[in-house]
């Protein structure tokens, strides 16, 4: 009766192999670790400077965005063009950023502060320009995502900067 060989327990996913195996399996593992940068402890700077950043964010503008077809006119004069989508979460996938979070955090540091506000500025103006050619409900939850409010705002008075004036009310029967 022939010896079965030993099983081996792979030290990355764990899963047992034989000695025989091991040259395959490793080959499965290396082809993954190829594809995968590898990163330990926590974001690394993606950019040293502003002006690599904005270069980056150009990129985005004139070859990341990706386009959406659209039918414009009624009739004979109905045609399909193409506009551009940009969004934040495209914005932050093409610089290489695994959320939107990790972009807004570049904000808080100084010397990125205006160019992410700049990028993210542009991207509002995109959404509001949308509210004038009737895609209107995407762009309205958008521009509240970026803290526009559609609510009105009625002040009645009582609060401290519009006081309420003084009332006097009178009773049945009260004489002057």
């Amino acid at each position: 009766m022939a010896k079965k060989a030993k099983k081996i327990k792979c030290e990355i996913c764990k899963k047992p192999f034989t000695p025989r195996g091991m040259k395959t399996h490793m080959r499965v593992h290396q082809e993954i670790l190829a594809k995968v940068k590898p990163h330990f402890g926590g974001p690394q700077p993606k950019y040293e400077t502003p002006e690599q950043l904005q270069d980056a964010i150009n990129d985005y503008f004139e070859n990341g965005v990706k386009t959406k077809e659209v039918v414009v006119g009624r009739g004979q004069n109905k045609e399909i063009v193409s506009i551009a989508i940009p969004t934040i979460t495209g914005l932050c996938r093409h610089l290489g950023y695994e959320s939107r979070q990790s972009f807004y955090d570049l904000e808080k540091v100084e010397k990125f502060a205006y160019t992410v506000k700049r990028a993210r500025l542009f991207i509002e103006q995109e959404y509001e320009e949308q509210l004038q050619v009737g895609n209107t409900t995407g762009a309205i939850f958008a521009l509240k995502n970026f803290g526009w409010k559609d609510n009105a705002d009625i002040n009645l008075g009582g609060q401290k900067d519009n006081p309420l004036p003084p009332m006097i009310i009178r009773m049945p029967g009260d004489d002057e």
